[in-house]
């Protein structure tokens, strides 16, 4: 903290509610895909360019933003990206056609990545040093709360109405949060210049480039095949439209108790946690189109799916903590590296879709999930201080 004051956790809610919003944007169109896709025209596989867009415009303005607004108080820096993304839903929203609606996804991408590179950082100035831990978790429990909540009831009010009603309306929650900000959060202005070197040095750890090569492994592997969850659960497992986003609202509950799961679990064991990951997901994903034929085992198939990948975040940071020589510069690495997977898992799924079946890019993202639990199985456990039995 720069003086003793008391803690501000109103200003650490209107953050993590910020970083909710924003996650859920970036996810949202997943559960609408078939809507949207029907709605403009387009293939399925194209229509996952909205996820696409604003992942790789968010991986890149995490690490530049700071770097280009310099000394701009970050009070009103996190509070203009949430006035993009005020801007970019609402666009959204009214789009006439594909190429507006992409165009306004990027604006979304740039309020993702600039939110997301300044929160982590500001909670040490928002509370006693004592609370920080405390802060840190309920500021990035808006990244877990966005994936297991926010897409899915995103996705059912896009059901119960429409999916345009859906972009309007978290626009609606983005302005109030914008206001929240600019009214809770204290002056903020950089103690530092934000330098770009620092995230080359923390590649050069094993403990973190291990992290950084499974985590994109793992998340380019889980939005090749779970952008498409609509159109699998539809055809696949012969699950009716108008239940998916009840379906992804238990997706998120089971998503939750994994994530509860793996923090109790990873605290302990961070390398088994993170070799379970890929292990699940992998044997999930890959009988998915054999098993998973009939919505009651397309369910369960799902819960598991949701259950696992839950668990991503707080077990990978752990490992990142036991690791990292600074972990606040391989936290903006993993930002990137999550950010730019989401965006490559997205576009790598969709050409597979367009080009082949939904089964092929569920074996495709199979692929993937493989060469990341060997990665993990190569690695010693030692390095985050766990023996291997």
């Amino acid at each position: 903290m720069e003086k003793e004051q008391a803690p501000r956790w109103w200003a650490v809610v209107a953050v993590m509610i910020g970083i909710f919003l924003l996650v859920t944007a970036e996810q949202l169109p997943i559960g609408l895909l078939s809507q949207v896709a029907s709605s403009m025209g387009v293939t399925p596989g194209m229509a996952g360019l909205m996820v696409t867009v604003p992942g790789v415009v968010a991986a890149f303005s995490a690490p530049l933003l700071p770097v280009a607004v310099g000394r701009l108080d970050r009070r009103i820096m996190l509070t203009v990206m949430m006035i993009v993304m005020v801007i970019g839903s609402a666009l959204s929203a009214v789009a006439s056609n594909f190429g507006l609606l992409l165009a306004a996804r990027v604006l979304v991408g740039i309020s993702i990545g600039g939110f997301w590179a300044i929160a982590g950082s500001i909670a040490p100035r928002l509370v006693p040093s004592d609370q920080v831990a405390k802060a840190m978790t309920i500021i990035f429990g808006g990244v877990a709360a966005a994936s297991v909540l926010g897409v899915p009831l995103g996705t059912l009010l896009g059901d119960l109405s429409n999916w345009r009603v859906a972009f309007g309306a978290l626009g609606g929650l983005s302005l109030l949060t914008a206001i929240a900000l600019w009214c809770w959060l204290p002056p903020l202005p950089p103690r530092e210049p934000v330098r770009l070197r620092m995230l080359a040095q923390q590649f050069s750890n094993r403990g973190v480039r291990v992290a950084v090569l499974t985590t994109g492994f793992v998340v380019i592997g889980h939005f090749a095949a779970y952008t498409f969850i609509s159109p699998i659960l539809q055809e696949i497992s012969g699950v009716a439209q108008r239940h998916v986003g009840s379906l992804l609202l238990l997706y998120g509950a089971a998503g939750i108790l994994g994530n509860i799961a793996a923090g109790i679990f990873a605290g302990r064991h961070p390398y088994r946690a993170v070799l379970a990951i890929p292990s699940l997901l992998l044997l999930v994903v890959a009988i998915f189109p054999l098993l998973g034929v009939q919505p009651t085992s397309g369910v369960l198939l799902l819960m598991v799916w949701g259950a696992v990948f839950g668990s991503v975040s707080v077990s990978i940071q752990t490992w990142i903590i036991r690791t990292a020589p600074n972990t606040e510069a391989a936290t903006a690495l993993m930002a990137f590296t999550f950010n730019m997977s989401i965006g490559l898992g997205a576009m790598f799924g969709g050409r597979i879709v367009d080009g082949t079946s939904l089964p092929i890019a569920m074996w495709a993202a199979s692929v993937l999930f493989l060469l990341g639990a060997l990665l993990v199985w190569r690695t010693p456990s030692s390095i985050v201080g766990e023996k291997r039995r």
